[in-house]
């Protein structure tokens, strides 16, 4: 279902199922106020001992015959019935809640290295639901040196916003916004997205950019008739006959996604500008304008980090690092120019919900992030991708790549 009413909404639902990563230049992250031996979370590292990551490896590594069957089976054993708000109790809070999960839970609360410490980036996450999936997608994410901007749907339980803040309350780089404030931040969703970089390998992707941005923008006729007719939103949203006046800018219209990385001149002048401001106000009444509406402002020359209109500079959410989706209609063999392998999980409206067996095509991608993981589809796949990107943020190796013998704790 998508709405279209106003410009905060608008916004707010262009931003949906996406984490926006800006380029901070001036401000660091501050620093938690909880702080521990950095040796408690090397010792926390998700709580997985060397036989689960060898397996976690093996799995990575697509060598599903070389995963010990009982250690396979304590993998699949925290796995929880499907329920809508698993394990919410665990997060409700209680004296010292936060620090007990900064802590138990193995989020670090050291800086690797001093160039993260030197390129901090600001996360606006947007969450309504799946209290575990927000913990683990903030834990996989975190490090003391970047900025989080957490937005909890008006909508959400209480005992969900309660659960958030005791997530977050021990942390002072992460901030919890109830009410959502469009003049400083960006809205979106992130509950089934999962990193599948380091901290340090975005910090060195978000450099190679030099201030560009990075996200989907292409031509697509099939895609036209979202903005060229009137749409009426109620509970619904539903095409008329009518049709709307041109876009009111020099640039023609582009397709894309909700997916997107953008520096932070992107941002204070989308805020800033008139002309944009008054191309917010024509796309309210069109069809999901978070597929044609930043993609668009990736092609006005006016805007910071953005590509020129001409054909030259299309760009695919594969050629982008924005998100690694794996559409259904593109799956195929690779052998035969397809872009990417069968799906081993799931789908869910055309979209490849992740299990285990993706994960060795997954983290050979260039993206940032990936979407969709599902604990209740296949849990594994989050635990050995949670494994992943720990062991090589801390241990600098990669799973895809090391023997089994050498892994250590």
């Amino acid at each position: 279902m998508r709405h279209n009413l106003t410009i905060m909404k608008i916004i707010s639902i262009l931003s949906v199922k996406i984490i926006m990563i800006i380029l901070l230049i001036n401000d660091p992250g501050q620093r938690t106020n909880c702080p521990h031996k950095e040796e408690l979370v090397l010792n926390h590292l998700l709580k997985q001992d060397v036989g689960e990551l060898q397996a976690c490896s093996a799995i990575i590594q697509g060598d599903m015959d070389g995963v010990d069957k009982d250690v396979f089976r304590k993998l699949l054993a925290s796995k929880k019935p499907p329920q809508k708000t698993p394990a919410i109790s665990v997060f409700l809070p209680q004296r010292n809640k936060g620090l007990s999960i900064i802590r138990d839970r193995g989020f670090l609360t050291v800086s690797r290295s001093k160039e993260e410490k030197d390129f901090p980036i600001a996360y606006s996450i947007v969450v309504h639901e799946k209290i575990e999936m927000f913990e683990r997608l903030l834990r996989a994410i975190y490090t003391p040196d970047n900025v989080y901007c957490v937005h909890v749907d008006q909508k959400s339980p209480e005992i969900f916003k309660e659960a958030v803040r005791a997530i977050t309350s021990c942390l002072t780089n992460v901030f919890v916004a109830i009410q959502a404030d469009i003049n400083l931040y960006l809205l979106n969703t992130c509950g089934t997205d999962f990193p599948i970089k380091t901290n340090a390998e975005m910090v060195q992707s978000l450099k190679l950019l030099n201030g560009k941005n990075s996200l989907e923008s292409e031509t697509v006729e099939a895609k036209k008739r979202r903005w060229q007719y009137h749409h009426n939103v109620t509970n619904v949203v539903k095409k008329t006959n009518v049709k709307k006046s041109p876009p009111p800018i020099k640039t023609p219209m582009f397709s894309g996604n909700a997916y997107f990385v953008v520096s932070r001149e992107f941002v204070e002048h989308i805020f800033k500008s008139k002309e944009i401001q008054d191309f917010m106000e024509w796309e309210k009444d069109t069809y999901s304008p978070d597929e044609h509406m930043w993609a668009t402002l990736q092609r006005m020359p006016s805007v910071p980090g953005s590509n020129p209109p001409n054909i030259k500079y299309q760009q695919s959410d594969m050629n982008s690092i924005a998100r690694l989706v794996k559409w259904s209609y593109f799956e195929g063999e690779l052998k035969n120019g397809d872009p990417y392998p069968p799906r081993t999980g799931m789908h869910r409206w055309a979209v490849c919900v992740y299990g285990a067996g993706d994960l060795k095509w997954i983290v050979q991608q260039h993206h940032l992030l990936a979407n969709k993981f599902d604990p209740e589809v296949d849990d594994v796949a989050i635990k050995c991708m949670e494994a992943f990107v720990r062991y090589k943020a801390i241990y600098g190796h990669s799973l895809l790549t090391v023997k089994k013998s050498d892994i250590i704790l």
